[in-house]
């Protein structure tokens, strides 16, 4: 079945993609392979604008030299018209669901994403999405914070070594703090954090990237290993759950943080103005 086929009737008809002239139907082959395998899940296409903003979203990605071909597994957590369609992957293998229903997924306004509940939700992306050492990232954005307080954490995203702390990578946050690993030991915390998009990439041994609110700062920390290429969304692989709300998760080799912050943060807002 092709796109238009999927979509809602008022886009069929010829003259534009909003079937009035005004908006161009997406033109970027990795976007519509995406919003067609979504409409597949769904069991219907999207709105005019949440298509428009998805196709400038893979356009934007691509615009920026190594940025598109470094996310090797993620999922918009918003958009879709059910939490089916949310779970599909824009890149790698779709994560599994682990008791997540429909009514954690609200897919725009102002606070759009899947919402875990700290106790036994979870995503897992068995996908590998890469088995380097120094050159990983972890990107979410995080909708709505997490409601525990220090010293109590929430984990976002993570992934392990098969046994030890060595090559632990992850982001946590509470009400108060933002801690990172990104492929280390120690980890670091620092003394605030924000909605948004939260990110760590490495690209070098000694130290690593972690961008919170819209500033990037350079962690110092030397990488110890690789995980275990399993990836927990919502969880660290054991009791840490969050409770926060995610509207996107990307996981991959190191890439340019401020120019990924930039396309999700927009696609987020074009999202949630369209639906």
């Amino acid at each position: 079945m092709s796109l238009a086929a999927k979509l809602p009737w008022t886009h069929r008809f010829a003259g534009g993609y909003g079937g009035i002239g005004s908006q161009p139907l997406p033109t970027d082959a990795d976007a519509i392979d995406y919003l067609s395998r979504m409409a597949t899940a769904d069991g219907a296409g999207v709105e005019t604008g949440v298509a428009v903003a998805v196709d400038a979203f893979f356009r934007g990605l691509k615009a920026t030299p190594g940025l598109f071909d470094a996310i090797k597994a993620s999922c918009i957590l918003c958009g879709a018209r059910t939490l089916n369609g949310a779970l599909v992957p824009m890149a790698g293998a779709a994560p599994a669901n682990n008791n997540f229903i429909s009514d954690d997924y609200t897919r725009g306004g102002a606070t759009p994403g899947l919402k875990g509940n700290g106790s036994n939700k979870r995503l897992s992306q068995a996908n590998p999405a890469t088995p380097l050492q120094n050159s990983a990232h972890q990107a979410i954005y995080l909708s709505a914070n997490s409601a525990f307080a220090a010293p109590s954490e929430a984990t976002h995203i993570a992934e392990w070594p098969t046994s030890g702390t060595a090559g632990r990578t992850q982001i946590t946050t509470n009400t108060s703090q933002t801690f990172t690993r990104c492929r280390e030991t120690t980890g670091s915390y620092l003394g605030s954090t924000s909605v948004g998009v939260i990110g760590i990439s490495r690209s070098d041994p000694a130290d690593y990237v972690r961008r919170v609110g819209q500033a990037s700062e350079t962690i110092t920390e030397t990488s110890t290993g690789t995980p275990e290429q399993v990836v927990y969304v919502f969880n660290n692989s054991s009791g840490s759950y969050s409770d926060a709300r995610l509207a996107f998760y990307s996981i991959g080799e190191s890439l340019d943080l401020e120019a990924l912050d930039e396309a999700v943060s927009t696609l987020v807002t074009a999202i949630g103005a369209a639906v």
